[in-house]
């Protein structure tokens, strides 16, 4: 055993384990992102309200689609708001 091969062998003793815990990070990462990729099933989760009658789903999905447009015209005028006040302050600026 010469010298060149015994320096790269410690070497390799002292980075090996943190070289190992970055590729075991960057696998997770990918497996995170295979797991974003295929999305998220909605209907699972509401199937419970697929037993109500017909009239009580109508109420359920009606429900939720005023929650979903209250959501964004909540979020528009916020963004809305945020607009005004910077363009009032370039004004005075």
């Amino acid at each position: 055993m010469n010298i060149k091969e015994a320096i790269h062998s410690f070497i390799d003793k002292i980075f090996n384990p943190p070289i190992t815990f970055l590729d075991m990070g960057i696998e997770k990462l990918r497996a995170v992102g295979q797991l974003t990729a295929q999305g998220l099933n909605v209907g699972k989760y509401l199937s419970v309200f697929g037993d109500l009658p017909t009239a009580w789903q109508l109420v359920v999905s009606s429900a939720l689609a005023s929650v979903v447009i209250l959501g964004s015209l909540l979020i528009f005028r916020s963004v809305m708001r945020l607009y005004y006040s910077l363009k009032e302050g370039v004004k005075w600026w």
